[in-house]
């Protein structure tokens, strides 16, 4: 049973704005019923401003709760605020979404962008990047935009992951290689583009990430840890207080400590606990 916020059984149990805008402004669509989910958004835009919103959709609980609360987002902020809210946002909002029902969120911002792109009706003037049509996912309708965007807004790393907010290789599998074709062609580029670090400099990079962003994480829930040593990308690291003793330290290693230093000095970097 997955775990859901007491803000997403809110949402699914009393969605807000639900129903049509027959004179909307702006419509926009997601998903599809083939696929299991659908979303159709309604707005009412006056003066650069969304003045109502309003929804249908067909999916699970998250599914709905998403696109209530983004209804909740959007009434009464300037166009210019609603274009950048992301998936991520969406989530942060439901005080976040099981990994396999991010999806959900990933339609409710799909759904907002077409919106947008049909009431300015013209991409250059809504400034949107020109996206490329390769279909991936046949069985679910996903293309490669839909997984980069995916993978440059939360960070993803795997195809499982790229799964849970697109579910792109969800079903048959066939794609699962085209996607981690993708997702690692992705970050070799990130890592590419940064600047290339002396051992030593990468040694006090990766001190004072641990020290200034992942040590004070740790110890809002009363751990901690502690530099032991680094050879070449592998870093050695001992877990302090309560998280040396969580059943959960494994993946508070590689989800949360290995991946920061990834995303922030190399993506070769490999972290290992020693005792």
């Amino acid at each position: 049973m997955w775990d859901y916020s007491e803000k997403v059984m809110d949402h699914y149990r009393n969605p807000r704005n639900v129903g049509k805008i027959d004179n909307a402004d702006a419509i926009g669509e997601a998903g599809s019923l083939a696929c299991g989910d659908s979303l159709k958004l309604y707005l009412k835009i006056e003066n650069g401003i969304v003045t109502d919103a309003k929804f249908q959709t067909f999916g699970c609980g998250s599914a709905v709760a998403s696109s209530s609360i983004l209804t909740e987002m959007i009434i009464g902020k300037p166009i210019e605020e609603v274009r950048k809210i992301t998936n991520k946002d969406i989530a942060d909002q439901l005080d976040g979404l099981p990994p396999e029902k991010m999806h959900c969120s990933v339609m409710g911002h799909e759904a907002l962008e077409d919106a947008l792109k049909n009431y300015f009706n013209d991409e250059m003037e809504f400034n949107l990047p020109e996206k490329q049509d390769k279909l991936i996912c046949q069985c679910f309708d996903v293309h490669e935009s839909q997984i980069l965007e995916a993978i440059e807004t939360n960070k993803l790393k795997t195809v499982e992951e790229v799964t849970n907010y697109t579910k792109a290789g969800g079903a048959c599998g066939k794609c699962k290689s085209t996607i981690k074709a993708i997702v690692d062609e992705y970050w070799a580029k990130q890592d590419a583009d940064k600047p290339k670090l002396t051992q030593t400099q990468k040694i006090l990079k990766i001190n004072s990430v641990i020290e200034n962003q992942i040590s004070p994480e740790l110890q809002k829930d009363g751990g901690d840890i502690e530099l032991v040593d680094i050879e070449d990308n592998k870093v050695y690291v001992k877990l302090r207080g309560k998280c040396s003793g969580c059943k959960n330290s494994h993946m508070t290693l590689k989800v949360f400590v290995e991946q920061t230093l990834q995303e922030t000095v190399s993506k070769q970097i490999e972290v290992i606990e020693v005792q």
